[in-house]
Protein backbone atom coordinates (compact mmCIF):
# COMPACT_ATOMS: atom_id res chain seq x y z
CA UNK A 1 0.00 0.00 0.00
CA UNK A 2 2.83 2.41 0.86
CA UNK A 3 4.52 1.79 -2.50
CA UNK A 4 1.23 2.47 -4.28
CA UNK A 5 0.81 5.78 -2.43
CA UNK A 6 4.34 6.86 -3.28
CA UNK A 7 3.78 6.05 -6.96
CA UNK A 8 0.57 8.04 -7.05
CA UNK A 9 2.11 11.09 -5.33
CA UNK A 10 5.18 11.09 -7.58
CA UNK A 11 2.98 10.67 -10.63
CA UNK A 12 0.83 13.61 -9.57
CA UNK A 13 3.92 15.81 -9.07
CA UNK A 14 5.21 14.96 -12.55
CA UNK A 15 1.83 15.77 -14.11
CA UNK A 16 1.68 19.10 -12.26
CA UNK A 17 5.18 20.02 -13.45
CA UNK A 18 4.29 19.22 -17.07
CA UNK A 19 1.02 21.13 -16.68
CA UNK A 20 2.74 24.24 -15.38
CA UNK A 21 5.28 24.19 -18.22
CA UNK A 22 2.60 23.71 -20.87
CA UNK A 23 0.42 26.49 -19.45
CA UNK A 24 3.36 28.90 -19.24
CA UNK A 25 4.44 28.27 -22.82
CA UNK A 26 0.90 28.54 -24.20
CA UNK A 27 0.01 31.78 -22.46
CA UNK A 28 3.36 33.60 -22.24
CA UNK A 29 5.62 32.32 -25.03
CA UNK A 30 3.23 31.76 -27.95
CA UNK A 31 1.00 34.88 -28.01
CA UNK A 32 3.88 37.34 -28.45
CA UNK A 33 5.08 40.00 -26.04
CA UNK A 34 2.91 40.07 -22.88
CA UNK A 35 4.39 43.44 -21.95
CA UNK A 36 2.18 45.02 -24.63
CA UNK A 37 -0.88 43.95 -22.63
CA UNK A 38 0.26 45.83 -19.53
CA UNK A 39 -0.12 49.12 -21.39
CA UNK A 40 -3.77 48.36 -22.08
CA UNK A 41 -5.41 50.22 -24.97
CA UNK A 42 -2.61 52.78 -25.21
CA UNK A 43 0.57 52.17 -27.18
CA UNK A 44 3.78 51.82 -25.20
CA UNK A 45 6.80 53.85 -26.13
CA UNK A 46 9.96 51.77 -26.68
CA UNK A 47 11.48 52.90 -23.37
CA UNK A 48 8.23 52.10 -21.48
CA UNK A 49 8.04 48.70 -23.13
CA UNK A 50 11.65 47.95 -22.18
CA UNK A 51 11.02 49.01 -18.56
CA UNK A 52 7.96 46.75 -18.28
CA UNK A 53 9.86 43.83 -19.81
CA UNK A 54 12.67 44.34 -17.28
CA UNK A 55 10.28 44.60 -14.33
CA UNK A 56 8.43 41.43 -15.30
CA UNK A 57 11.55 39.53 -16.35
CA UNK A 58 10.30 39.20 -19.91
CA UNK A 59 13.69 40.24 -21.34
CA UNK A 60 15.19 36.91 -20.27
CA UNK A 61 15.17 33.59 -22.17
CA UNK A 62 11.94 31.66 -21.91
CA UNK A 63 13.46 28.86 -19.83
CA UNK A 64 14.66 31.38 -17.22
CA UNK A 65 11.25 33.06 -17.20
CA UNK A 66 9.62 29.71 -16.51
CA UNK A 67 12.18 28.87 -13.83
CA UNK A 68 11.51 32.15 -12.00
CA UNK A 69 7.79 31.53 -12.37
CA UNK A 70 8.17 28.05 -10.85
CA UNK A 71 10.36 29.30 -8.00
CA UNK A 72 7.82 32.04 -7.29
CA UNK A 73 5.10 29.46 -6.69
CA UNK A 74 7.12 27.69 -3.99
CA UNK A 75 9.39 30.39 -2.54
CA UNK A 76 8.06 33.76 -3.70
CA UNK A 77 9.50 36.12 -6.24
CA UNK A 78 10.84 39.68 -6.50
CA UNK A 79 9.87 41.75 -9.50
CA UNK A 80 12.08 44.56 -10.85
CA UNK A 81 15.06 45.75 -8.81
CA UNK A 82 16.36 48.63 -6.75
CA UNK A 83 14.06 50.77 -4.60
CA UNK A 84 11.00 49.93 -6.76
CA UNK A 85 11.39 46.19 -6.25
CA UNK A 86 8.15 44.37 -5.42
CA UNK A 87 8.26 41.11 -3.49
CA UNK A 88 5.49 38.64 -4.21
CA UNK A 89 5.09 36.10 -1.42
CA UNK A 90 4.65 32.42 -2.16
CA UNK A 91 2.62 31.07 -3.81
CA UNK A 92 3.28 33.85 -6.31
CA UNK A 93 1.41 33.76 -9.62
CA UNK A 94 2.18 37.33 -10.59
CA UNK A 95 0.01 40.44 -10.66
CA UNK A 96 -3.09 41.22 -12.65
CA UNK A 97 -2.46 43.37 -15.71
CA UNK A 98 -5.80 45.12 -15.22
CA UNK A 99 -5.97 45.81 -11.47
CA UNK A 100 -2.40 45.30 -10.29
CA UNK A 101 -3.60 42.97 -7.52
CA UNK A 102 -1.76 39.74 -6.72
CA UNK A 103 -3.29 36.85 -8.63
CA UNK A 104 -3.19 34.68 -5.50
CA UNK A 105 -5.34 37.22 -3.63
CA UNK A 106 -7.87 37.30 -6.46
CA UNK A 107 -8.11 33.50 -6.45
CA UNK A 108 -8.47 33.31 -2.67
CA UNK A 109 -11.22 35.95 -2.75
CA UNK A 110 -13.23 33.98 -5.33
CA UNK A 111 -12.49 30.46 -4.08
CA UNK A 112 -15.02 30.44 -1.18
CA UNK A 113 -17.83 31.38 -3.58
CA UNK A 114 -17.05 28.57 -6.02
CA UNK A 115 -16.44 26.11 -3.20
CA UNK A 116 -19.79 26.97 -1.59
CA UNK A 117 -21.60 26.49 -4.90
CA UNK A 118 -19.86 23.27 -5.92
CA UNK A 119 -19.85 21.48 -2.56
CA UNK A 120 -23.54 22.16 -2.01
CA UNK A 121 -24.42 21.06 -5.52
CA UNK A 122 -22.22 17.98 -5.17
CA UNK A 123 -24.03 16.86 -2.01
CA UNK A 124 -27.40 17.24 -3.75
CA UNK A 125 -26.52 15.44 -6.97
CA UNK A 126 -24.80 12.56 -5.14
CA UNK A 127 -27.64 12.01 -2.66
CA UNK A 128 -30.36 12.32 -5.29
CA UNK A 129 -28.50 10.48 -8.05
CA UNK A 130 -27.30 7.55 -5.95
CA UNK A 131 -30.60 7.27 -4.09
CA UNK A 132 -32.73 7.23 -7.23
CA UNK A 133 -30.28 4.90 -8.98
CA UNK A 134 -30.46 2.33 -6.20
CA UNK A 135 -34.25 2.54 -5.98
CA UNK A 136 -34.57 2.22 -9.75
CA UNK A 137 -32.31 -0.85 -9.81
CA UNK A 138 -34.23 -2.54 -6.99
CA UNK A 139 -37.53 -1.81 -8.79
CA UNK A 140 -36.30 -2.79 -12.23
CA UNK A 141 -39.07 -3.02 -14.82
CA UNK A 142 -41.72 -1.54 -12.55
CA UNK A 143 -43.56 1.74 -12.85
CA UNK A 144 -41.16 3.58 -10.50
CA UNK A 145 -38.17 2.44 -12.55
CA UNK A 146 -39.76 3.76 -15.75
CA UNK A 147 -40.56 7.10 -14.10
CA UNK A 148 -36.99 7.49 -12.84
CA UNK A 149 -35.55 6.52 -16.24
CA UNK A 150 -37.75 9.08 -18.01
CA UNK A 151 -36.80 11.76 -15.49
CA UNK A 152 -33.08 11.09 -15.96
CA UNK A 153 -33.40 11.34 -19.74
CA UNK A 154 -35.15 14.69 -19.33
CA UNK A 155 -32.52 15.87 -16.85
CA UNK A 156 -29.71 14.98 -19.25
CA UNK A 157 -31.30 16.91 -22.10
CA UNK A 158 -32.07 20.17 -20.30
CA UNK A 159 -29.29 22.82 -20.44
CA UNK A 160 -28.04 24.23 -17.13
CA UNK A 161 -28.88 27.82 -18.04
CA UNK A 162 -32.46 26.84 -18.90
CA UNK A 163 -32.90 25.16 -15.52
CA UNK A 164 -31.52 28.24 -13.79
CA UNK A 165 -33.80 30.61 -15.69
CA UNK A 166 -36.87 28.52 -14.90
CA UNK A 167 -35.96 28.42 -11.22
CA UNK A 168 -35.51 32.20 -11.14
CA UNK A 169 -38.80 32.84 -12.92
CA UNK A 170 -40.81 30.42 -10.80
CA UNK A 171 -39.39 30.98 -7.31
CA UNK A 172 -38.19 34.59 -7.50
CA UNK A 173 -40.68 36.24 -9.89
CA UNK A 174 -44.01 34.40 -9.69
CA UNK A 175 -44.05 32.70 -6.29
CA UNK A 176 -41.62 35.14 -4.62
CA UNK A 177 -40.56 32.49 -2.15
CA UNK A 178 -36.89 33.37 -2.51
CA UNK A 179 -34.97 36.58 -3.22
CA UNK A 180 -32.79 36.87 -6.27
CA UNK A 181 -29.50 35.12 -5.37
CA UNK A 182 -26.60 37.20 -4.14
CA UNK A 183 -23.64 35.61 -2.40
CA UNK A 184 -23.38 36.03 1.36
CA UNK A 185 -20.36 34.63 3.26
CA UNK A 186 -21.04 31.56 5.34
CA UNK A 187 -19.33 33.07 8.38
CA UNK A 188 -21.49 36.21 8.26
CA UNK A 189 -24.92 34.57 8.16
CA UNK A 190 -25.21 30.79 7.54
CA UNK A 191 -28.98 30.92 7.01
CA UNK A 192 -28.74 33.73 4.44
CA UNK A 193 -25.77 31.96 2.81
CA UNK A 194 -27.83 28.81 2.26
CA UNK A 195 -30.95 30.72 1.19
CA UNK A 196 -29.06 32.53 -1.57
CA UNK A 197 -27.44 29.35 -2.83
CA UNK A 198 -30.47 27.03 -2.94
CA UNK A 199 -31.37 27.85 -6.53
CA UNK A 200 -27.76 27.73 -7.82
CA UNK A 201 -27.28 24.38 -6.06
CA UNK A 202 -30.36 22.90 -7.69
CA UNK A 203 -29.47 24.35 -11.09
CA UNK A 204 -25.94 22.93 -10.93
CA UNK A 205 -27.01 19.50 -9.69
CA UNK A 206 -29.86 18.65 -12.09
CA UNK A 207 -27.77 17.31 -14.97
CA UNK A 208 -25.21 15.61 -12.73
CA UNK A 209 -27.95 13.97 -10.63
CA UNK A 210 -29.44 12.49 -13.81
CA UNK A 211 -26.04 11.13 -14.86
CA UNK A 212 -25.36 9.62 -11.44
CA UNK A 213 -28.80 8.02 -11.37
CA UNK A 214 -28.12 6.17 -14.62
CA UNK A 215 -24.59 5.20 -13.58
CA UNK A 216 -25.73 3.94 -10.18
CA UNK A 217 -28.62 1.98 -11.66
CA UNK A 218 -26.38 0.29 -14.23
CA UNK A 219 -23.65 -0.49 -11.70
CA UNK A 220 -26.17 -1.77 -9.16
CA UNK A 221 -27.79 -4.11 -11.68
CA UNK A 222 -24.38 -5.49 -12.71
CA UNK A 223 -23.42 -6.09 -9.08
CA UNK A 224 -26.72 -7.79 -8.25
CA UNK A 225 -26.15 -10.22 -11.13
CA UNK A 226 -22.69 -11.33 -9.91
CA UNK A 227 -22.09 -14.82 -8.51
CA UNK A 228 -21.10 -13.76 -5.00
CA UNK A 229 -24.43 -11.97 -4.51
CA UNK A 230 -26.31 -15.13 -5.46
CA UNK A 231 -24.08 -17.06 -3.07
CA UNK A 232 -24.90 -14.75 -0.16
CA UNK A 233 -28.58 -15.15 -0.90
CA UNK A 234 -28.21 -18.93 -1.06
CA UNK A 235 -26.60 -18.89 2.38
CA UNK A 236 -29.77 -17.31 3.74
CA UNK A 237 -28.61 -13.73 4.33
CA UNK A 238 -31.47 -11.27 4.48
CA UNK A 239 -32.10 -9.23 1.35
CA UNK A 240 -31.53 -5.95 3.18
CA UNK A 241 -28.13 -7.14 4.43
CA UNK A 242 -27.12 -8.35 0.98
CA UNK A 243 -28.05 -4.97 -0.50
CA UNK A 244 -26.44 -2.80 2.18
CA UNK A 245 -23.22 -4.63 2.91
CA UNK A 246 -22.35 -6.27 -0.38
CA UNK A 247 -24.28 -5.07 -3.44
CA UNK A 248 -24.26 -1.38 -2.57
CA UNK A 249 -20.57 -1.32 -1.74
CA UNK A 250 -19.62 -3.01 -4.98
CA UNK A 251 -21.92 -0.80 -7.02
CA UNK A 252 -20.72 2.50 -5.54
CA UNK A 253 -16.99 1.78 -5.80
CA UNK A 254 -16.73 2.85 -9.49
CA UNK A 255 -18.49 6.11 -8.62
CA UNK A 256 -15.68 7.18 -6.29
CA UNK A 257 -13.40 8.21 -9.12
CA UNK A 258 -16.17 9.86 -11.11
CA UNK A 259 -17.51 11.78 -8.12
CA UNK A 260 -14.12 13.06 -6.99
CA UNK A 261 -13.14 14.28 -10.45
CA UNK A 262 -16.56 15.85 -11.07
CA UNK A 263 -16.24 17.76 -7.81
CA UNK A 264 -12.82 19.07 -8.85
CA UNK A 265 -13.78 20.02 -12.40
CA UNK A 266 -16.91 21.82 -11.24
CA UNK A 267 -14.83 24.14 -9.06
CA UNK A 268 -13.86 26.21 -12.10
CA UNK A 269 -16.33 24.71 -14.57
CA UNK A 270 -19.54 26.14 -13.14
CA UNK A 271 -19.17 29.27 -15.25
CA UNK A 272 -22.74 29.29 -16.59
CA UNK A 273 -24.25 28.87 -13.13
CA UNK A 274 -22.05 31.58 -11.60
CA UNK A 275 -22.78 34.02 -14.43
CA UNK A 276 -26.52 33.34 -14.43
CA UNK A 277 -26.91 33.86 -10.69
CA UNK A 278 -24.33 36.65 -10.40
CA UNK A 279 -21.97 34.69 -8.14
CA UNK A 280 -18.43 36.16 -8.08
CA UNK A 281 -16.61 32.83 -8.27
CA UNK A 282 -13.61 31.47 -10.13
CA UNK A 283 -15.60 30.75 -13.28
CA UNK A 284 -16.79 34.33 -13.56
CA UNK A 285 -13.24 35.56 -12.84
CA UNK A 286 -11.91 33.38 -15.65
CA UNK A 287 -14.45 34.68 -18.16
CA UNK A 288 -13.69 38.30 -17.25
CA UNK A 289 -9.93 37.73 -17.43
CA UNK A 290 -10.16 36.06 -20.83
CA UNK A 291 -12.25 38.96 -22.11
CA UNK A 292 -9.66 41.47 -20.84
CA UNK A 293 -6.67 39.31 -21.91
CA UNK A 294 -5.41 39.38 -18.33
CA UNK A 295 -2.85 36.62 -18.77
CA UNK A 296 -1.58 36.23 -15.18
CA UNK A 297 -5.12 35.71 -13.89
CA UNK A 298 -5.98 33.28 -16.69
CA UNK A 299 -2.78 31.34 -15.96
CA UNK A 300 -3.53 31.38 -12.23
CA UNK A 301 -7.06 30.02 -12.65
CA UNK A 302 -5.84 27.40 -15.14
CA UNK A 303 -3.07 26.16 -12.86
CA UNK A 304 -5.40 26.13 -9.86
CA UNK A 305 -8.00 24.14 -11.79
CA UNK A 306 -5.39 21.69 -13.08
CA UNK A 307 -3.89 21.25 -9.61
CA UNK A 308 -7.28 20.56 -8.05
CA UNK A 309 -8.13 18.00 -10.76
CA UNK A 310 -4.77 16.20 -10.48
CA UNK A 311 -4.92 16.10 -6.68
CA UNK A 312 -8.54 14.95 -6.78
CA UNK A 313 -7.62 12.20 -9.23
CA UNK A 314 -4.83 11.09 -6.91
CA UNK A 315 -7.16 10.95 -3.91
CA UNK A 316 -9.75 9.11 -6.01
CA UNK A 317 -7.18 6.43 -6.81
CA UNK A 318 -6.26 6.18 -3.13
CA UNK A 319 -9.91 5.87 -2.08
CA UNK A 320 -10.47 3.30 -4.80
CA UNK A 321 -7.52 1.26 -3.53
CA UNK A 322 -8.98 1.38 -0.01
CA UNK A 323 -12.33 0.13 -1.30
CA UNK A 324 -10.70 -2.52 -3.48
CA UNK A 325 -7.35 -3.82 -2.18
CA UNK A 326 -6.57 -5.44 -5.54
CA UNK A 327 -5.91 -1.99 -7.03
CA UNK A 328 -3.00 -1.30 -4.66
CA UNK A 329 -1.47 -4.70 -5.44
CA UNK A 330 -1.64 -4.22 -9.20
Amino acid sequence: MAAYLIRRVLGALVVLLVLSAAVYVIFYALPGNPAQLVCGPKTCQPDQLHRIETELGLDQPIYLQYWHFLIGIFAGRTFSGGPEAIHCAAPCLGYSYQTGEPVTSLLLDRLPVSASLVVGGFVIWVLVGVGLGVISALRRGRALDRVVTTATLAGNSVPVFLVGLLLLIVFCVYLRWLPFPGYQPLTANPALWAQNLILPWVSLSVVSAAVYTRLTRTSMLETLAEDHIRTFRAYGLSESRVIRRHALRGALTPLITIGTIDLATSLTGATLTESLFGLPGLGQLLVTSVRNIDLPVVVGVTILAGTVIVVANMFADILYSVADRRVALA
